[in-house]
Protein backbone atom coordinates (compact mmCIF):
# COMPACT_ATOMS: atom_id res chain seq x y z
CA UNK A 1 0.00 0.00 0.00
CA UNK A 2 2.85 2.53 1.02
CA UNK A 3 4.26 2.04 -2.44
CA UNK A 4 1.66 2.58 -4.38
CA UNK A 5 1.19 5.75 -2.66
CA UNK A 6 5.13 6.50 -2.73
CA UNK A 7 4.79 6.09 -6.36
CA UNK A 8 1.76 8.51 -7.37
CA UNK A 9 3.80 11.04 -5.18
CA UNK A 10 6.77 10.42 -7.31
CA UNK A 11 4.72 10.99 -10.41
CA UNK A 12 2.95 14.21 -9.45
CA UNK A 13 6.32 15.57 -8.46
CA UNK A 14 7.86 14.84 -11.30
CA UNK A 15 4.84 15.84 -13.85
CA UNK A 16 4.74 19.55 -11.75
CA UNK A 17 8.52 19.59 -11.78
CA UNK A 18 8.67 18.95 -15.74
CA UNK A 19 5.72 21.37 -16.41
CA UNK A 20 7.69 24.33 -14.21
CA UNK A 21 11.28 23.31 -14.83
CA UNK A 22 11.81 23.32 -11.00
CA UNK A 23 11.42 21.15 -7.68
CA UNK A 24 7.53 21.42 -6.56
CA UNK A 25 6.50 22.48 -2.86
CA UNK A 26 5.44 19.15 -0.88
CA UNK A 27 2.10 20.95 -0.65
CA UNK A 28 1.40 20.51 -3.90
CA UNK A 29 2.36 17.54 -4.60
CA UNK A 30 0.61 16.49 -2.03
CA UNK A 31 -2.40 18.56 -3.33
CA UNK A 32 -2.48 16.92 -6.66
CA UNK A 33 -2.51 13.15 -5.88
CA UNK A 34 -4.96 13.76 -2.82
CA UNK A 35 -7.46 15.22 -5.53
CA UNK A 36 -6.98 12.95 -7.91
CA UNK A 37 -7.16 9.58 -5.87
CA UNK A 38 -9.20 10.09 -3.01
CA UNK A 39 -9.10 6.75 -1.63
CA UNK A 40 -5.34 8.30 -0.20
CA UNK A 41 -6.82 11.19 1.73
CA UNK A 42 -7.40 8.85 4.73
CA UNK A 43 -3.51 8.54 4.40
CA UNK A 44 -2.56 11.88 4.20
CA UNK A 45 0.05 11.62 7.57
CA UNK A 46 1.47 9.14 5.32
CA UNK A 47 1.81 11.37 2.64
CA UNK A 48 3.62 13.87 4.27
CA UNK A 49 6.13 11.65 5.71
CA UNK A 50 7.25 10.61 2.04
CA UNK A 51 7.36 13.46 0.51
CA UNK A 52 10.88 14.60 1.30
CA UNK A 53 12.24 11.98 0.48
CA UNK A 54 10.06 11.99 -3.15
CA UNK A 55 11.14 15.29 -3.47
CA UNK A 56 15.10 14.26 -3.06
CA UNK A 57 15.05 11.62 -5.43
CA UNK A 58 13.31 14.17 -8.21
CA UNK A 59 15.87 16.43 -6.80
CA UNK A 60 18.48 14.02 -8.23
CA UNK A 61 17.29 13.66 -11.52
CA UNK A 62 18.51 15.88 -14.13
CA UNK A 63 15.89 17.68 -16.27
CA UNK A 64 16.00 14.94 -19.72
CA UNK A 65 15.87 12.28 -17.03
CA UNK A 66 12.52 13.54 -15.14
CA UNK A 67 10.59 13.46 -18.56
CA UNK A 68 11.97 10.08 -19.09
CA UNK A 69 11.12 8.50 -15.73
CA UNK A 70 7.49 10.65 -16.43
CA UNK A 71 6.76 9.17 -19.65
CA UNK A 72 7.84 5.60 -18.64
CA UNK A 73 5.65 5.67 -14.96
CA UNK A 74 2.75 7.28 -16.66
CA UNK A 75 2.37 7.62 -19.83
CA UNK A 76 -0.73 8.98 -19.66
CA UNK A 77 0.09 12.12 -17.65
CA UNK A 78 3.20 12.63 -20.11
CA UNK A 79 1.58 13.97 -23.21
CA UNK A 80 2.62 17.41 -22.47
CA UNK A 81 6.04 16.39 -23.20
CA UNK A 82 5.79 15.34 -26.92
CA UNK A 83 4.06 18.97 -27.32
CA UNK A 84 6.11 21.79 -28.19
CA UNK A 85 7.82 23.75 -26.24
CA UNK A 86 6.62 27.68 -26.70
CA UNK A 87 8.97 30.57 -26.27
CA UNK A 88 8.00 34.64 -26.16
CA UNK A 89 9.56 35.96 -29.37
CA UNK A 90 10.45 39.40 -29.27
CA UNK A 91 9.49 41.45 -32.59
CA UNK A 92 12.16 42.85 -34.43
CA UNK A 93 12.77 46.52 -34.12
CA UNK A 94 11.05 49.04 -36.59
CA UNK A 95 13.11 51.63 -37.83
CA UNK A 96 11.66 55.64 -37.72
CA UNK A 97 9.60 54.63 -34.45
CA UNK A 98 10.83 56.63 -31.78
CA UNK A 99 7.89 59.36 -31.79
CA UNK A 100 5.28 56.67 -32.47
CA UNK A 101 3.93 54.48 -35.60
CA UNK A 102 0.82 55.21 -37.70
CA UNK A 103 0.03 51.50 -38.96
CA UNK A 104 -3.25 50.03 -40.80
CA UNK A 105 -5.16 46.85 -41.90
CA UNK A 106 -6.53 46.69 -44.97
CA UNK A 107 -9.12 43.61 -46.12
CA UNK A 108 -10.87 43.56 -48.87
CA UNK A 109 -14.70 42.31 -47.73
CA UNK A 110 -14.77 39.66 -50.39
CA UNK A 111 -15.50 37.41 -47.33
CA UNK A 112 -14.68 37.00 -43.57
CA UNK A 113 -11.08 37.13 -42.12
CA UNK A 114 -8.51 33.90 -42.22
CA UNK A 115 -5.45 33.20 -40.59
CA UNK A 116 -3.69 34.91 -43.27
CA UNK A 117 -5.00 38.11 -42.70
CA UNK A 118 -4.34 37.10 -39.47
CA UNK A 119 -0.82 37.48 -39.74
CA UNK A 120 -0.76 41.03 -41.14
CA UNK A 121 -3.31 42.32 -38.77
CA UNK A 122 -1.67 40.93 -35.66
CA UNK A 123 1.51 42.09 -36.65
CA UNK A 124 0.29 45.57 -37.01
CA UNK A 125 -1.28 45.62 -33.70
CA UNK A 126 1.57 44.23 -32.08
CA UNK A 127 3.78 47.34 -33.45
CA UNK A 128 1.14 49.66 -32.53
CA UNK A 129 1.07 48.66 -29.06
CA UNK A 130 4.90 48.66 -28.53
CA UNK A 131 5.69 52.54 -29.78
CA UNK A 132 2.42 53.98 -29.26
CA UNK A 133 0.62 55.99 -31.89
CA UNK A 134 -2.74 54.98 -34.10
CA UNK A 135 -4.31 51.62 -35.84
CA UNK A 136 -6.20 51.94 -38.83
CA UNK A 137 -8.78 49.76 -40.38
CA UNK A 138 -9.04 50.86 -43.91
CA UNK A 139 -11.71 48.55 -46.24
CA UNK A 140 -10.08 48.51 -49.33
CA UNK A 141 -13.79 48.37 -51.41
CA UNK A 142 -12.80 49.81 -54.59
CA UNK A 143 -13.07 46.68 -56.61
CA UNK A 144 -16.67 45.82 -57.17
CA UNK A 145 -16.26 42.15 -58.06
CA UNK A 146 -14.39 41.56 -55.15
CA UNK A 147 -17.09 42.83 -52.90
CA UNK A 148 -19.51 40.84 -50.13
CA UNK A 149 -22.11 42.86 -48.74
CA UNK A 150 -21.96 40.76 -46.05
CA UNK A 151 -18.32 41.02 -45.66
CA UNK A 152 -18.91 44.44 -44.33
CA UNK A 153 -20.28 42.95 -41.52
CA UNK A 154 -18.06 39.97 -41.04
CA UNK A 155 -14.75 41.47 -41.22
CA UNK A 156 -15.36 44.04 -38.21
CA UNK A 157 -16.59 41.05 -36.33
CA UNK A 158 -13.42 38.92 -36.96
CA UNK A 159 -11.29 42.11 -36.22
CA UNK A 160 -13.07 42.24 -32.94
CA UNK A 161 -12.96 38.98 -32.04
CA UNK A 162 -9.50 39.00 -32.84
CA UNK A 163 -8.82 42.14 -29.56
CA UNK A 164 -7.47 44.28 -32.17
CA UNK A 165 -6.68 47.90 -31.06
CA UNK A 166 -8.27 49.80 -33.33
CA UNK A 167 -8.06 53.94 -33.38
CA UNK A 168 -10.34 54.33 -36.88
CA UNK A 169 -12.22 52.73 -39.19
CA UNK A 170 -12.10 53.81 -43.13
CA UNK A 171 -14.36 52.51 -46.11
CA UNK A 172 -12.18 53.53 -48.94
CA UNK A 173 -15.70 53.59 -51.12
CA UNK A 174 -16.62 56.54 -49.19
CA UNK A 175 -13.09 58.61 -50.24
CA UNK A 176 -13.80 58.05 -54.37
CA UNK A 177 -13.98 62.32 -54.68
CA UNK A 178 -10.36 62.25 -52.81
CA UNK A 179 -8.96 59.69 -55.53
CA UNK A 180 -10.34 61.55 -58.54
CA UNK A 181 -9.29 64.91 -56.92
CA UNK A 182 -5.48 63.39 -56.94
CA UNK A 183 -6.13 61.95 -59.96
CA UNK A 184 -6.80 64.82 -61.46
CA UNK A 185 -4.05 66.25 -59.91
CA UNK A 186 -1.46 63.78 -61.19
CA UNK A 187 -2.20 64.04 -64.62
CA UNK A 188 -1.47 67.75 -64.36
CA UNK A 189 1.72 67.12 -62.83
CA UNK A 190 2.17 65.07 -65.73
CA UNK A 191 2.27 61.91 -64.03
CA UNK A 192 -0.42 59.99 -65.69
CA UNK A 193 -2.51 60.08 -68.97
CA UNK A 194 -5.72 58.85 -70.03
CA UNK A 195 -5.02 55.65 -72.23
CA UNK A 196 -8.02 54.62 -74.36
CA UNK A 197 -6.13 52.18 -76.70
CA UNK A 198 -7.40 48.26 -76.61
CA UNK A 199 -6.16 46.30 -74.15
CA UNK A 200 -4.83 43.43 -76.09
CA UNK A 201 -2.71 46.68 -78.23
CA UNK A 202 -1.47 48.77 -75.21
CA UNK A 203 -0.16 44.76 -74.00
CA UNK A 204 1.67 43.96 -77.29
CA UNK A 205 3.16 47.62 -77.21
CA UNK A 206 4.37 47.08 -73.52
CA UNK A 207 6.05 44.43 -74.22
CA UNK A 208 8.23 45.99 -76.84
CA UNK A 209 8.69 48.91 -74.64
CA UNK A 210 7.10 51.72 -77.03
CA UNK A 211 5.25 54.28 -75.96
CA UNK A 212 0.82 53.82 -76.92
CA UNK A 213 0.06 56.60 -78.88
CA UNK A 214 -2.02 57.85 -75.97
CA UNK A 215 1.28 58.34 -74.57
CA UNK A 216 2.50 62.18 -75.88
CA UNK A 217 -1.37 63.82 -75.47
CA UNK A 218 -0.57 67.36 -74.03
CA UNK A 219 -2.02 67.47 -70.45
CA UNK A 220 -5.20 69.54 -71.47
CA UNK A 221 -5.89 66.77 -73.72
CA UNK A 222 -5.95 64.39 -71.02
CA UNK A 223 -8.00 66.43 -68.50
CA UNK A 224 -10.52 66.65 -71.40
CA UNK A 225 -10.40 62.61 -71.80
CA UNK A 226 -10.34 62.47 -67.82
CA UNK A 227 -13.80 64.37 -67.75
CA UNK A 228 -15.37 62.70 -70.23
CA UNK A 229 -14.43 59.44 -68.18
CA UNK A 230 -16.54 61.06 -64.94
CA UNK A 231 -18.98 61.80 -67.24
CA UNK A 232 -19.80 58.68 -68.19
CA UNK A 233 -18.83 59.17 -71.56
CA UNK A 234 -16.87 55.53 -72.03
CA UNK A 235 -18.01 52.07 -72.05
CA UNK A 236 -16.22 49.72 -69.95
CA UNK A 237 -13.06 49.26 -71.45
CA UNK A 238 -12.65 52.01 -73.72
CA UNK A 239 -10.75 54.47 -71.29
CA UNK A 240 -8.49 53.48 -68.35
CA UNK A 241 -5.74 56.38 -66.53
CA UNK A 242 -2.20 55.01 -66.74
CA UNK A 243 0.65 55.95 -64.63
CA UNK A 244 3.81 57.07 -66.67
CA UNK A 245 6.61 55.14 -65.66
CA UNK A 246 9.69 53.97 -67.62
CA UNK A 247 8.90 52.14 -70.96
CA UNK A 248 12.09 50.34 -70.50
CA UNK A 249 12.17 49.20 -67.10
CA UNK A 250 13.19 45.64 -66.37
CA UNK A 251 9.52 44.58 -65.34
CA UNK A 252 7.31 44.41 -68.05
CA UNK A 253 4.88 45.00 -64.61
CA UNK A 254 6.41 48.51 -63.68
CA UNK A 255 5.88 49.72 -67.17
CA UNK A 256 2.81 52.66 -67.47
CA UNK A 257 0.63 50.59 -64.85
CA UNK A 258 -2.73 51.47 -64.65
CA UNK A 259 -4.64 53.67 -62.19
CA UNK A 260 -7.85 54.48 -62.75
CA UNK A 261 -10.88 51.91 -64.93
CA UNK A 262 -14.19 51.98 -66.21
CA UNK A 263 -16.67 49.87 -64.63
CA UNK A 264 -20.53 49.28 -65.03
CA UNK A 265 -20.84 46.27 -63.64
CA UNK A 266 -21.47 44.59 -61.05
CA UNK A 267 -23.35 47.66 -59.05
CA UNK A 268 -21.04 48.90 -56.19
CA UNK A 269 -23.01 48.42 -53.04
CA UNK A 270 -21.99 51.39 -51.61
CA UNK A 271 -21.71 54.08 -54.18
CA UNK A 272 -23.02 55.19 -57.16
CA UNK A 273 -19.54 54.99 -59.63
CA UNK A 274 -17.99 54.12 -63.15
CA UNK A 275 -14.63 55.10 -62.41
CA UNK A 276 -12.77 53.30 -59.93
CA UNK A 277 -9.27 53.56 -58.44
CA UNK A 278 -6.96 50.34 -58.77
CA UNK A 279 -5.53 49.46 -55.72
CA UNK A 280 -1.69 50.71 -56.15
CA UNK A 281 -3.62 54.16 -56.51
CA UNK A 282 -5.86 54.39 -54.04
CA UNK A 283 -3.57 52.83 -51.22
CA UNK A 284 -0.37 55.34 -52.21
CA UNK A 285 -3.19 58.30 -51.56
CA UNK A 286 -4.82 57.05 -48.56
CA UNK A 287 -1.59 56.01 -46.58
CA UNK A 288 -0.39 59.49 -47.32
CA UNK A 289 -3.78 61.65 -46.24
CA UNK A 290 -4.20 59.20 -43.51
CA UNK A 291 -0.04 59.51 -42.39
CA UNK A 292 0.93 55.65 -42.27
CA UNK A 293 4.37 55.72 -41.59
CA UNK A 294 5.00 51.98 -41.75
CA UNK A 295 3.17 49.33 -43.81
CA UNK A 296 3.99 45.52 -43.01
CA UNK A 297 2.50 43.02 -45.67
CA UNK A 298 4.07 39.45 -47.58
CA UNK A 299 6.06 39.96 -50.02
CA UNK A 300 3.68 38.93 -52.34
CA UNK A 301 3.42 43.38 -52.56
CA UNK A 302 7.16 43.93 -53.09
CA UNK A 303 5.47 44.89 -56.60
CA UNK A 304 3.03 46.98 -55.38
CA UNK A 305 5.56 48.47 -53.22
CA UNK A 306 7.18 49.63 -56.65
CA UNK A 307 4.52 50.87 -58.32
CA UNK A 308 3.18 53.01 -55.27
CA UNK A 309 6.68 54.48 -54.35
CA UNK A 310 5.77 56.07 -58.30
CA UNK A 311 3.18 57.82 -57.06
CA UNK A 312 4.83 59.32 -53.71
CA UNK A 313 7.58 60.77 -55.42
CA UNK A 314 5.36 62.34 -57.97
CA UNK A 315 3.67 64.04 -55.24
CA UNK A 316 6.36 64.81 -53.60
CA UNK A 317 5.02 62.68 -50.70
CA UNK A 318 7.24 61.19 -47.77
CA UNK A 319 7.09 57.24 -48.54
CA UNK A 320 6.01 54.94 -45.48
CA UNK A 321 8.56 52.15 -43.97
CA UNK A 322 7.92 49.22 -45.74
CA UNK A 323 9.08 45.68 -44.27
CA UNK A 324 7.30 42.54 -46.26
CA UNK A 325 7.75 39.33 -44.79
CA UNK A 326 7.80 36.03 -46.85
CA UNK A 327 4.76 34.22 -47.67
CA UNK A 328 3.37 31.77 -45.24
CA UNK A 329 2.02 28.29 -46.54
CA UNK A 330 -1.38 27.17 -44.49
CA UNK A 331 -1.62 23.20 -44.86
CA UNK A 332 -4.82 21.14 -44.04
CA UNK A 333 -7.92 24.09 -43.70
CA UNK A 334 -9.56 26.24 -47.45
CA UNK A 335 -8.64 29.32 -47.84
CA UNK A 336 -10.07 30.21 -51.05
CA UNK A 337 -12.44 32.70 -50.70
CA UNK A 338 -13.88 32.18 -53.67
CA UNK A 339 -13.42 28.05 -52.94
CA UNK A 340 -15.17 28.83 -49.72
CA UNK A 341 -18.29 30.18 -51.10
CA UNK A 342 -18.53 27.94 -54.18
CA UNK A 343 -18.22 25.18 -51.51
CA UNK A 344 -20.52 26.50 -49.15
CA UNK A 345 -23.37 27.43 -51.99
CA UNK A 346 -23.00 23.89 -53.52
CA UNK A 347 -23.58 22.43 -49.45
CA UNK A 348 -19.97 20.70 -49.35
CA UNK A 349 -19.49 23.56 -46.24
CA UNK A 350 -21.84 24.50 -44.35
CA UNK A 351 -20.95 28.02 -43.78
CA UNK A 352 -18.10 30.26 -43.29
CA UNK A 353 -17.28 28.78 -39.80
CA UNK A 354 -17.11 25.20 -41.43
CA UNK A 355 -14.08 23.92 -39.05
CA UNK A 356 -12.09 22.43 -42.80
CA UNK A 357 -11.92 26.41 -43.75
CA UNK A 358 -9.04 28.24 -42.29
CA UNK A 359 -11.49 31.58 -41.38
CA UNK A 360 -11.31 32.84 -37.83
CA UNK A 361 -14.92 31.99 -37.12
CA UNK A 362 -13.88 28.40 -38.63
CA UNK A 363 -10.88 28.48 -35.11
CA UNK A 364 -13.45 30.20 -32.79
CA UNK A 365 -16.04 27.28 -33.22
CA UNK A 366 -13.31 24.94 -32.55
CA UNK A 367 -12.52 26.64 -29.60
CA UNK A 368 -9.53 28.53 -30.37
CA UNK A 369 -9.28 31.38 -28.47
CA UNK A 370 -7.84 35.28 -30.47
CA UNK A 371 -5.06 35.34 -27.61
CA UNK A 372 -3.90 32.36 -29.21
CA UNK A 373 -3.91 33.39 -33.08
CA UNK A 374 -2.50 36.30 -31.84
CA UNK A 375 0.73 34.65 -29.97
CA UNK A 376 1.39 32.38 -32.78
CA UNK A 377 1.49 35.26 -35.06
CA UNK A 378 4.28 37.25 -33.13
CA UNK A 379 6.23 34.16 -33.09
CA UNK A 380 6.24 33.89 -36.81
CA UNK A 381 7.53 37.15 -36.96
CA UNK A 382 8.01 39.46 -40.04
CA UNK A 383 11.15 37.34 -41.44
CA UNK A 384 11.42 37.26 -45.23
CA UNK A 385 11.88 33.30 -45.48
CA UNK A 386 8.54 31.02 -46.84
CA UNK A 387 7.48 29.37 -44.18
CA UNK A 388 5.00 26.60 -43.31
CA UNK A 389 2.42 28.08 -40.86
CA UNK A 390 3.07 25.96 -37.55
CA UNK A 391 -0.47 23.87 -36.39
CA UNK A 392 1.12 22.66 -33.49
CA UNK A 393 2.63 26.03 -32.31
CA UNK A 394 -0.71 27.58 -32.42
CA UNK A 395 -2.41 24.16 -30.41
CA UNK A 396 0.44 24.97 -27.93
CA UNK A 397 -0.08 28.05 -27.57
CA UNK A 398 -4.25 27.55 -27.28
CA UNK A 399 -3.33 24.64 -24.58
CA UNK A 400 -2.06 27.29 -22.40
CA UNK A 401 -4.98 28.95 -22.88
CA UNK A 402 -7.52 26.35 -22.09
CA UNK A 403 -6.01 23.71 -20.23
CA UNK A 404 -6.17 25.73 -16.58
CA UNK A 405 -10.40 26.28 -17.28
CA UNK A 406 -11.27 23.30 -19.21
CA UNK A 407 -13.09 20.92 -17.24
CA UNK A 408 -12.46 17.15 -17.42
CA UNK A 409 -15.89 15.00 -18.51
CA UNK A 410 -15.25 11.37 -20.17
CA UNK A 411 -16.44 10.83 -23.72
CA UNK A 412 -16.77 7.21 -25.10
CA UNK A 413 -16.25 7.14 -28.34
CA UNK A 414 -18.16 3.90 -30.42
CA UNK A 415 -19.65 2.84 -27.46
CA UNK A 416 -19.72 -0.97 -26.63
CA UNK A 417 -22.18 -1.53 -23.37
CA UNK A 418 -20.74 -4.53 -21.50
CA UNK A 419 -21.10 -5.84 -17.78
CA UNK A 420 -18.84 -6.47 -15.34
CA UNK A 421 -18.99 -9.57 -13.56
CA UNK A 422 -18.11 -9.92 -9.77
CA UNK A 423 -17.74 -5.94 -9.31
CA UNK A 424 -19.10 -4.47 -6.50
CA UNK A 425 -21.57 -1.46 -6.79
CA UNK A 426 -19.25 1.45 -7.04
CA UNK A 427 -19.63 5.63 -7.08
CA UNK A 428 -16.11 6.97 -8.47
CA UNK A 429 -15.86 10.70 -7.97
CA UNK A 430 -14.25 12.30 -10.95
CA UNK A 431 -12.43 15.68 -10.41
CA UNK A 432 -13.54 18.48 -12.79
CA UNK A 433 -9.95 19.70 -13.05
CA UNK A 434 -6.73 17.46 -11.59
CA UNK A 435 -5.03 20.66 -10.44
CA UNK A 436 -8.14 22.39 -9.13
CA UNK A 437 -10.07 19.98 -6.06
CA UNK A 438 -11.72 23.07 -5.03
CA UNK A 439 -13.54 22.62 -8.14
CA UNK A 440 -15.92 19.89 -7.11
CA UNK A 441 -16.24 16.24 -8.66
CA UNK A 442 -18.68 14.48 -11.45
CA UNK A 443 -20.10 11.81 -9.42
CA UNK A 444 -20.54 8.38 -12.32
CA UNK A 445 -22.48 5.40 -10.49
CA UNK A 446 -21.42 2.53 -11.34
CA UNK A 447 -24.09 -0.18 -11.17
CA UNK A 448 -22.94 -3.00 -13.43
CA UNK A 449 -22.62 -2.50 -16.90
CA UNK A 450 -20.40 0.39 -18.44
CA UNK A 451 -19.98 2.00 -21.93
CA UNK A 452 -16.42 1.62 -23.07
CA UNK A 453 -14.51 2.75 -26.47
CA UNK A 454 -14.93 -0.09 -28.80
CA UNK A 455 -11.30 0.36 -30.19
CA UNK A 456 -9.91 -0.13 -26.64
CA UNK A 457 -11.34 -3.42 -26.84
CA UNK A 458 -10.21 -4.21 -30.04
CA UNK A 459 -6.99 -4.35 -29.04
CA UNK A 460 -7.62 -7.25 -27.16
CA UNK A 461 -6.10 -6.24 -23.47
CA UNK A 462 -5.81 -8.48 -20.49
CA UNK A 463 -6.94 -5.63 -18.28
CA UNK A 464 -7.67 -2.48 -18.49
CA UNK A 465 -8.05 0.43 -15.80
CA UNK A 466 -11.70 2.30 -15.70
CA UNK A 467 -10.24 5.87 -14.90
CA UNK A 468 -11.57 6.63 -11.23
CA UNK A 469 -12.85 3.42 -11.31
CA UNK A 470 -11.33 -0.32 -10.97
CA UNK A 471 -9.41 -2.56 -12.60
CA UNK A 472 -11.03 -5.05 -14.90
CA UNK A 473 -9.98 -8.21 -16.69
CA UNK A 474 -10.63 -8.65 -20.24
CA UNK A 475 -11.51 -12.00 -22.40
CA UNK A 476 -13.53 -13.39 -24.86
CA UNK A 477 -15.71 -16.02 -24.77
CA UNK A 478 -17.75 -17.18 -27.97
CA UNK A 479 -16.63 -13.67 -29.29
CA UNK A 480 -18.16 -11.59 -26.72
CA UNK A 481 -16.45 -9.51 -24.46
CA UNK A 482 -16.16 -10.45 -21.15
CA UNK A 483 -15.05 -8.26 -18.51
CA UNK A 484 -14.41 -9.13 -14.32
CA UNK A 485 -13.17 -6.90 -11.46
CA UNK A 486 -9.88 -6.95 -11.18
CA UNK A 487 -9.59 -5.08 -7.60
CA UNK A 488 -9.02 -1.64 -7.30
CA UNK A 489 -5.51 -0.56 -6.86
CA UNK A 490 -3.92 1.68 -9.80
CA UNK A 491 -0.43 0.11 -8.69
CA UNK A 492 -1.86 -3.22 -9.69
CA UNK A 493 -3.16 -1.83 -13.79
CA UNK A 494 0.63 -0.11 -13.63
CA UNK A 495 2.01 -3.21 -13.13
CA UNK A 496 0.05 -4.72 -16.08
CA UNK A 497 0.92 -1.74 -17.68
CA UNK A 498 -2.77 -1.92 -18.20
CA UNK A 499 -3.89 1.11 -20.19
CA UNK A 500 -6.27 3.28 -17.92
CA UNK A 501 -9.52 4.13 -20.20
CA UNK A 502 -12.49 6.40 -20.10
CA UNK A 503 -15.73 4.96 -19.25
CA UNK A 504 -19.59 6.02 -18.63
CA UNK A 505 -22.29 4.32 -16.45
CA UNK A 506 -24.88 2.56 -19.33
CA UNK A 507 -27.83 4.04 -17.73
CA UNK A 508 -26.72 7.94 -17.56
CA UNK A 509 -24.72 8.31 -21.00
CA UNK A 510 -25.74 11.41 -23.21
CA UNK A 511 -25.14 10.57 -27.11
CA UNK A 512 -22.98 13.07 -28.08
CA UNK A 513 -21.58 13.71 -31.72
CA UNK A 514 -17.82 14.70 -31.83
CA UNK A 515 -17.20 16.98 -34.93
CA UNK A 516 -13.60 17.09 -36.40
CA UNK A 517 -12.20 18.53 -39.64
CA UNK A 518 -11.75 14.46 -40.27
CA UNK A 519 -15.14 13.46 -39.86
CA UNK A 520 -17.84 13.16 -37.42
CA UNK A 521 -17.09 10.50 -34.39
CA UNK A 522 -20.36 9.31 -32.52
CA UNK A 523 -20.38 8.54 -28.68
CA UNK A 524 -21.53 9.46 -25.34
CA UNK A 525 -20.72 12.16 -22.95
CA UNK A 526 -21.10 12.78 -19.23
CA UNK A 527 -24.50 14.52 -18.49
CA UNK A 528 -22.41 17.52 -17.01
CA UNK A 529 -21.69 18.59 -20.33
CA UNK A 530 -24.76 19.75 -21.00
CA UNK A 531 -23.93 22.56 -18.81
CA UNK A 532 -21.07 24.20 -20.76
CA UNK A 533 -22.50 25.13 -23.88
CA UNK A 534 -19.80 27.28 -25.53
CA UNK A 535 -17.16 26.85 -23.54
CA UNK A 536 -14.00 24.59 -23.89
CA UNK A 537 -13.93 21.17 -22.13
CA UNK A 538 -11.61 18.09 -22.10
CA UNK A 539 -12.36 15.09 -22.87
CA UNK A 540 -10.24 12.97 -20.66
CA UNK A 541 -7.73 10.62 -23.42
CA UNK A 542 -9.70 12.45 -26.14
CA UNK A 543 -8.61 15.91 -26.39
CA UNK A 544 -10.07 19.57 -25.67
CA UNK A 545 -13.47 20.60 -27.67
CA UNK A 546 -15.68 23.23 -27.77
CA UNK A 547 -19.13 22.09 -26.44
CA UNK A 548 -21.50 24.06 -29.84
CA UNK A 549 -25.29 22.56 -28.33
CA UNK A 550 -26.76 20.98 -25.99
CA UNK A 551 -30.13 21.93 -26.89
CA UNK A 552 -30.89 18.65 -29.23
CA UNK A 553 -31.49 15.30 -28.84
CA UNK A 554 -27.53 14.71 -28.49
CA UNK A 555 -24.74 16.96 -27.82
CA UNK A 556 -23.13 18.81 -30.75
CA UNK A 557 -19.24 18.99 -29.81
CA UNK A 558 -16.22 20.58 -32.08
CA UNK A 559 -12.66 18.92 -31.76
CA UNK A 560 -10.29 21.66 -30.97
CA UNK A 561 -6.70 19.65 -30.60
CA UNK A 562 -5.26 17.21 -27.97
Amino acid sequence: MEEGLREALFIFALQNSVKHSGLPKAGTVIGMVMGKYPEFRPRAKEASALIEEVLAEVATLSPKEREERLCALAPEVADDMSRPRVHVKELPHLERSDSGVVMRFAPNPSGPLHLGHARAAVLNDAYVKRYGGKYILRIEDTDPKRVDREAYRMVVEDIEWLGLSIHEVVYQSDRFDLYYRYGKELIERGGAYVCTCENEQFRELKQQKTACPCRPLSVEENLELWEKMLAGEFYEGEASVRVRTELDHPDPAMRDFPAFRILRQPLHPRIDAIVYPLMNFSVAVDDHLLGVTHVIRGKDHIANTRRQRYIFDYFGWSVPVYRHYGRMGIEGVVLSTSQMRQGIVSGEYEGWDDIRLGTLRALARRGIAPEAVRQAVVEIGIGETDISFSWDNLYAQNRMIVDPVANRYFFVPHPVGVPIRQAPHHVAHALLHPNEPARGTRVLPFTGTVLLPRGELEKDPPMIRLKDLFNVRVSREEEEYVLTYAGDQLSDARDAKAPIIQWLPADCALPCMLRKQEGDVEGVCEPGVVREAGAVVQFERVGFARIDDTAGDRVIAYFTHR
